[in-house]
């Protein structure tokens, strides 16, 4: 629950003892479009709740039982302030649930706000849903999830969010058994890693928690908006091949495998991108391939080099239109996570270590043209990101700038470093 309001003329019963009796409350806002009202009369008082909103105006509750002016609050019969704040608060939500036409009873709990938003971001065409998925069963439902909503606390949420980054990373085991946990983060750079693992949590719960709001499930959002994420937590450690290492690679891919290697290094597109690809995707005309979903649900089109180009004329030659671009030998499509095994064959084979990801091919990408001195601006196109907040996270410290030839055209030579026949890459 939101923490409570504080009022030197309602707080205590001899403080409200010394006010005037009259028929107009006196009253305090407990948040924006919630207020809790005393009116005192000869023989005590009572407690009334207000809400506002634009479609319905202000609303009145009169709250049952009194006020705690002659006897001690037991919370039913007898109300104390704070005891009132929360009876307002309950009634408040109610009226937001039976407003947007929900009138099933019994609580609404975060469980149910997250099921609501989980659906709610399919219908939109969200697609990382296998992964926000994983991240709601393993951290949040388990601790969280019971929650009433007009219930839920800001200490809860504080606690749940830093008990994760406190915690050990989880450690992979069979569906049947409990979860497990490495030792506590000890080093910086290991809290680092569980602090961003955290704050991704939380992304997830606020989004949870905002969608209720949106939907009027709850009054308020008090108990989860203040609550920041880590800083600083975020830097990005990007790994990418050079170019002597994207042809060995790409030379011990098994042959099947080999094409959608070339494909991600050509391209930066995603694997998932990549294997929906149909021959009429690629456009020989203006040198373009079309990706039609993308991560975000937009379309965007990628530019092909010279190299890309012959790559693709190659790949789709004698195929028809919505015949897919990559198969396996069998000629099945390549399916989720079918990836990974022959990229880590590929990877041994060819003796990369440590082992990459198929996402860091499009690293390489992106990489190869920043240390080009291409504009952040172009990247994110090519990419697909929405604007070059991400680009500049991953890859301005790549780009040759101003800054960096000025110093290494300027700085001196100290002559504390002996002369060797080993070169910088």
């Amino acid at each position: 629950m939101p923490r409570t309001a504080r009022d030197t003329r309602l707080d205590s019963r001899s403080a409200r003892l010394k006010l005037t009796q009259r028929r107009e409350p006196y009253w305090r806002t407990i948040h924006e479009g919630l207020a809790i009202g005393y009116r005192k009369g000869a023989r005590g008082g009572f407690w009334i709740a207000r809400t506002y909103n634009t479609e319905y105006r202000r609303r009145f509750h009169a709250i049952e039982g009194v006020a705690d002016d002659h006897a001690d609050a037991d919370g039913k019969s007898v109300l104390s302030f704070t005891q009132a704040q929360e009876a307002a608060r309950a009634w408040s939500a109610k009226q937001v649930r039976m407003d947007s036409g929900d009138v099933t009873e019994g609580p609404y709990t975060v469980t149910q706000a997250i099921d609501a938003y989980v659906a709610a971001y399919e219908r939109k065409g969200g697609k990382a849903k296998g992964r926000m998925d994983a991240t709601i069963k393993a951290h949040i439902t388990p601790t969280m999830g019971a929650i009433e909503l007009t219930r839920l606390r800001r200490s809860q949420v504080e606690n749940w969010f830093h008990g994760l980054a406190e915690k050990g990373a989880r450690v992979r085991v069979k569906k049947d058994k409990d979860a497990k946990h490495r030792a506590a983060p000890k080093t910086e750079d290991e809290k680092r890693r569980r602090r961003a693992t955290a704050n991704r949590c939380l992304t997830v719960l606020k989004a949870a928690l905002n969608h209720a709001h949106y939907e009027r499930r709850i009054a308020s959002d008090e108990a989860w908006a203040s609550v920041k994420p880590f800083r600083n937590v975020d830097a990005p450690v990007v790994r990418y091949l050079s170019d002597a290492e994207a042809k060995r690679l790409s030379n011990a891919c098994a042959k099947e495998f080999r094409p959608l290697v070339q494909a991600a290094l050509l391209t930066g597109c995603r694997y998932g991108e990549l294997v929906a690809l149909q021959a009429r995707d690629f456009n020989a005309d203006a040198g373009m391939l079309a990706i039609r979903t993308s991560k975000s649900g937009k379309p965007r089109h990628v530019v092909l080099s010279e190299e890309g180009q012959r790559f693709f004329a190659t790949c789709t030659a004698g195929k028809n239109g919505t015949a897919l671009v990559f198969t396996r030998d069998t000629g099945g499509a390549w399916g989720k996570s079918h990836q990974q095994r022959p990229l880590i064959d590929a990877c041994k084979a060819a003796k990369i270590k440590p082992a990459i990801r198929f996402h860091d091919l499009r690293h390489t990408h992106g990489s190869a043209l920043a240390m080009k001195g291409v504009p952040m601006a172009v990247i994110a196109a090519q990419l697909g990101h929405a604007d070059t907040r991400m680009t500049e996270r991953h890859y301005a410290h790549l780009s040759p700038s101003y800054v960096a030839e000025t110093i290494r055209a300027n700085f001196p030579t100290l002559g504390i470093v002996p002369k060797s026949n080993i070169r910088c890459a």
